[in-house]
């Protein structure tokens, strides 16, 4: 079972965030080679934090040693190397899986400058969170399409864009 919790600060605007980012999850476990977690009575626990560019900068900086905001911030709590081993029992029926924090400010440019929504391009990178939660990343070539097939794949699923349809330079 998935547990989704989001947590919305200023300036992201009221909505029901929770439900989008329970369904951003779902779809984007469903896409990897986890989706049989969806059906088990283990609670897989997710914590997603809309947040401001400046909540997001300091967090980059402090974690990640880069000292500005990006949209999306992820921070798993099992070790790409042990996700094999979750099962039905493990931890006495919870897993936490992580924590994906988006950036405000940059979500909405973002959203403008691709012409979709911004609650659209905010499931984008929940998607895209939640896998790296699962150990994807975009480092290497081949990384990043197997990635980009999970996302477009959850995308579509939702009847969303295919975000990757047009590069930026």
């Amino acid at each position: 079972m998935l547990d989704v919790a989001a947590l919305r600060e200023e300036p992201w605007p009221e909505g029901d965030w929770e439900a989008l980012a329970a369904r951003a999850a779902d779809a984007a476990i469903a896409q990897s080679p986890f989706g049989e977690w969806r059906d088990w009575a283990t609670v897989i626990e997710i914590a997603v934090r809309l947040t401001s560019d400046d909540q997001v900068r300091t967090l980059n900086r402090d974690y990640r040693h880069k000292d500005k905001p990006t949209n999306v911030l992820s921070f798993p709590m099992v070790q790409p190397d042990l996700l094999e081993t979750v099962t039905q029992n493990s931890d006495d029926g919870e897993v936490i899986l992580g924590d994906i924090v988006l950036a405000h400010q940059t979500c909405v440019a973002e959203a403008e400058a691709r012409g979709v929504s911004v609650a659209d391009h905010a499931t984008h990178l929940i998607v895209h969170g939640v896998l790296h939660l699962l150990g994807y990343d975009h480092m290497e070539d081949a990384a990043a399409e197997a990635m980009e097939d999970m996302e477009r794949a959850a995308l579509a699923s939702l009847g969303l864009h295919d975000p990757y349809s047009v590069r930026e330079d």
